[in-house]
Order: C-alpha cells, then structure tokens, then sequence
C-alpha cells in the first residue's frame, strides 16, 4: 500500500449504521483515510453481513465490500454500559454516522443534542426513509420504497407495462450515501470555521428525487405527468437501446439535429436527415417510433463490434450494454483498474470495484476487506479507550460486547 497521506487522515468516524446507505457515506470517507470503527450489536452483526451472496470468510461479498477499511467491533448501544463506552468513544470522535428509525437513539440517550454535550464539535449523519421531520418521519425506509416515493419507479418500464424497479440494486442506497459522505465534509469544512458541529437529516427517497432533471419544475409550469418510455428519453430520439445481429445491445445518444445527421450517414441513409424526412428534433418526435425503428432495423443487420466501429468512426454517440461478465472482458474497466483484486486472509482473493473519485495528489485506497465481527475489540476498546483485558473480557461476558 502507498504511504502518502490521505486527505481525511486524522478524522475518526464512529460507524453505527446498518445495511447500505448510512455504512455507504462512512466506506467513502474510510477509502481517503478516515478512521471508520464499525459499531455492531453482539451476536448478530451488521445485516449486510448476511445479505448477498456468501463468501467463503462466512460474510458475504456485499459484506466484504463495504465493510472494507473500517474497525470492526461489538458494542450494545441499548445496555446503560454500552450507552456509556460509547460515550466514551464520542468523546475522541468527529463524525457518527447512523440510520435508527427517528427517535431511537434519543429514547436511548443517545440523540444528537445528547451526545453534543459530550463533544460540542460532534458531527452527525441520520438517515432515515423519510427525515427528521414531516408526517412520515417515523415510517422505515428501504431504497425499493425510496425510489417508488421519489418518482423513479413510475418512470420505469415500458409505456405498456407496470413500473419497473430500476436496475436490481439498491441505488438509493448508495446516491443516499454519496450525499451522506459530502454532507459530512462540508460539515467538516464548517466545523473549521466555526468550531461547532451539526447534524446532517436526510430521507433516503430525496438524493433520488434530486437527480430526476427537470422533471419539478417541467411539471410545475406545464401540468404534464411525464410517463414511463421505455428504454427511450423524453427529450432526445434517437436515444434508446436497440439489438445487434448478434443477440447483443447497443446504446444510442443523438441529443440534437447534428448527431442525428452524423448517423444517417454512418447509417447510409443521409435522405432521413434532410427537412423532408426527420432533420429536425421535432420530426423525429412527431416519428418517434418510425425512427427507432429504422436505427433497430440497421443496427439489427450489424454485429455489435461492426455498430460500434461504425458509430466510433462516424462520431455517433454509441456504447455496448455490458452485462458483468462484459465488464470484466472490457480493456477500458482494466485500463482504467476500476476492477481491483485483492487477497483477503478469510476469504481469499475478491474483486470488487476500486475507489471513486481519482485524486491526483491523494488517491484513496483499499487497506482491507470487510472484517470479522468484533475483530477490532481488543484495539479500539484496549488502545483507545485504556480498558484493560479483564475489563474488555467482563465486558464479553455480559454481553455487552
């Protein structure tokens, strides 16, 4: 591993979250440095553990993914000594990181306003299914309702069909933890300034709802509903998906009159750019289905290689839709080393996807996969906190640990 500083080097982040979203945000800023120590209940563990498919370590490789460069220990939140240690470790920590339903940490003592007393500069990331606030605040959250809540799932699917889960992954999840990770850091940049912490409320449904482009404030002045279309864009046609010779897909972009006109010709049919035909976007709208159908019928005579080369050469926006067998063949994925193999002690070698973004001057790095439940007791509780063996073993014993 490169021995170069890492920008949150310094940053210690007390992970009690569970499952995807909230554990994302942390993952994120243990991949720049920061220190993330893993809070688990004793003897169950982090769902994600479970959750996937199993690894031969006994967690699974969802687990082994995004548990990777966090401290793994074991800590009773609902025990008053488990209360108490962490405390204790609050005290020396700058982010928490969690998900509880809204009011359980403050049923516990451990609210926002309770653990700010500790360490006025304490920063804290909540994620809920719906927020802090609002007549659904206390309703649980998984990202399938987030994305049916924001309005992403009714855009999905054909225009004949029911709506559509979009992708089978948990997309909310982890745009709810991109912005969890941004929350903390600029938060932390405020705490610079000011010296004081705060919390972050977001609802797992409003990152999601946040990148449906224009799709507000469109409806807010027209009244139009916007419909499920497919593989299709509401504002662009050619722009969908359309079948090779070879049983394979390609994916087309022509966002205006001179792409499309660039692919008439890669097309060998310049007539269906001229003012007659479809030169204009508002042709092509009023043709939509006339148009895709005569870019499936060309690109249906192609293998999906010769459609690429063809579209490459003629400038025409196109891309092959890999399955993760096809990523793995692809030389950009190992080009660009977004595949990254690693040797794990329990479970052998895994691949899984390497650190986004890329910093010139400080890249992040994967020191290690996700680790056993409660691996890290001994160093976090013994080192940080000065707890002796016989303190941590009591401890073992009750059960709070």
């Amino acid at each position: 591993m490169s021995d170069t500083p890492l920008p949150l080097k310094g940053i210690r982040v007390l992970d009690i979250a569970t499952v995807v979203a909230a554990p994302f945000a942390a993952t994120c800023l243990a991949e720049f440095g920061a220190e993330v120590i893993k809070i688990e209940k004793p003897g169950e563990g982090d769902m994600l553990r479970t959750l996937g498919t199993p690894s031969p370590a006994g967690d699974t490789y969802f687990w082994l993914l995004e548990g990777r460069n966090k401290k793994a220990i074991t800590l009773d939140l609902r025990q008053p000594k488990g209360a108490e240690i962490f405390k204790q470790l609050v005290a020396k920590a700058d982010v928490v990181t969690e998900n509880f339903r809204t009011g359980t940490l403050e049923q516990w003592g451990l609210g926002y306003e309770d653990l700010k007393k500790i360490n006025p500069g304490l920063i804290m990331l909540r994620v809920t299914g719906y927020g802090q606030t609002g007549p659904k605040n206390r309703l649980p959250g998984f990202a399938r309702i987030a994305h049916a809540f924001c309005g992403l799932t009714y855009l999905t699917g054909e225009a004949d069909g029911p709506p559509l889960v979009p992708g089978t992954t948990t997309l909310g999840d982890y745009l709810t933890g991109l912005y969890g990770a941004f929350g903390v850091m600029l938060a932390l940049r405020a705490r610079d300034q000011t010296g004081e912490g705060q919390y972050i409320d977001i609802g797992l449904y409003e990152p999601m709802f946040r990148f449906l482009d224009e799709l507000a404030p469109a409806y807010a002045a027209t009244g139009r509903v916007r419909e499920r279309m497919g593989a299709d864009t509401y504002n662009s046609v050619p722009h969908s998906h359309y079948p090779t010779a070879d049983g394979k897909w390609v994916a087309i972009a022509c966002t205006n009159d001179k792409m499309f006109a660039r692919l008439a010709g890669v097309m060998e049919q310049p007539e269906l750019a001229t003012p007659e035909r479809f030169s204009t976007k508002a042709a092509r709208f009023a043709a939509r289905a006339e148009v895709n159908r005569l870019v499936a019928e060309w690109t249906g005579g192609l293998p999906q290689e010769k459609v690429l080369a063809l579209c490459d050469a003629g400038e025409v926006p196109a891309g092959p839709i890999h399955s993760i067998a096809d990523i793995f063949a692809d030389p950009q994925f190992a080009a660009r080393e977004d595949l990254l193999r690693m040797r794990d002690p329990r479970a052998g070698e895994v691949v899984v996807p390497n650190v986004v973004p890329r910093l010139s001057g400080t890249p992040g790095r994967v020191e290690h996969l996700g680790s056993a439940m409660g691996a890290h007791n001994t160093e976090v509780l013994g080192d940080l906190l000065g707890l002796s063996a016989e303190a941590i073993r009591a401890l073992k014993e009750l059960g709070v640990i």
